[in-house]
């Protein structure tokens, strides 16, 4: 479980720095790509952590 809690808060911190990245970037095209990867990080740690919860309420699919 630690390894889990552990991959979801480096994920969770990764889309936090694309963030701040993408709000302080003056290029549209770059915006766009660092709010792609801001998403896409919190949607990889939201699985991870459902992931985490499904296995420690013993239903995994």
């Amino acid at each position: 479980m630690q390894d889990y809690q552990a991959q979801i808060e480096k994920l969770r911190k990764y889309a936090a720095e694309c963030a701040l990245i993408r709000d302080l970037a003056i290029d549209k095209a770059k915006r766009e790509l660092f709010d792609r990867l801001v998403n896409h990080l919190t949607l990889l740690a939201d699985q991870v952590e459902m992931a985490m919860l499904e296995r420690k309420n013993g239903t995994e699919g």
